[in-house]
């Protein structure tokens, strides 16, 4: 066997462990809807249709985007949301809300939207994870009575702290925080119901 051909193989064969590495698995993470210890009171058949929720771009993105500093975030890519973050979004407090409001019929945007249906408008401004476990959400909603009701708007500032390390305490940080949106939500479709 010459020079050449040794070489070749020597190469080739480095090739092909090389390939069989592995790379580190991806894990995937998902919000989750809170159970509620104290539901209001049943009320009479009401829809409410959520809105299409907007984030910010930085973290419309399947990897876990984690503040470092000020003007420094990380982004890791083994570390994902299950689905879109928008639409975990709009699920779990779709699924929050009808849980403050029993009887309430929630649901997420597209569907068909009927005329009585409370239009819910949810922005979120922020959804910050810290390394050290701490989450800030800030959210601006707004809440649509059908036909001539006035609107009730209002913003969520909420902080939190992961029960302990890594991205499922971190995701049910954010689960809980999500929750205390919810509840200022319903608040507003309450008042809203009595106007």
């Amino acid at each position: 066997m010459n020079r050449l051909t040794s070489l070749s193989f020597t190469i080739i064969a480095l090739g092909l462990l090389a390939g069989c590495a592995t790379s580190p698995e991806s894990k995937f993470y998902t919000l989750s809807p809170a159970q509620v210890a104290e539901p209001s009171k049943a009320v009479d058949r009401v829809i409410i249709a959520i809105d299409p929720v907007s984030v910010p771009e930085l973290i419309d993105r399947p990897q876990i985007v984690s503040r470092l500093s000020a003007n420094r975030v990380s982004i890791d890519e083994f570390a994902r949301w299950a689905e879109p973050l928008k639409s975990q979004i709009a699920r779990v407090l779709a699924a929050d809300l009808a849980q403050l409001i029993p009887g309430a019929i929630v649901s997420t945007y597209p569907q068909r939207v009927d005329e009585n249906a409370y239009r819910v408008s949810v922005d979120v401004q922020n959804f910050d994870s810290s390394m050290d476990g701490t989450v800030m959400l800030r959210v601006i909603w707004s809440v649509r009575p059908p036909k001539q009701g006035e609107k009730v708007s209002g913003r969520s500032v909420v902080t939190g702290t992961a029960t302990g390390p890594g991205y499922d305490a971190l995701a049910s940080a954010h689960s809980r925080a999500l929750a205390s949106v919810a509840s200022d939500i319903a608040a507003a479709t309450h008042s809203a119901m009595r106007q």
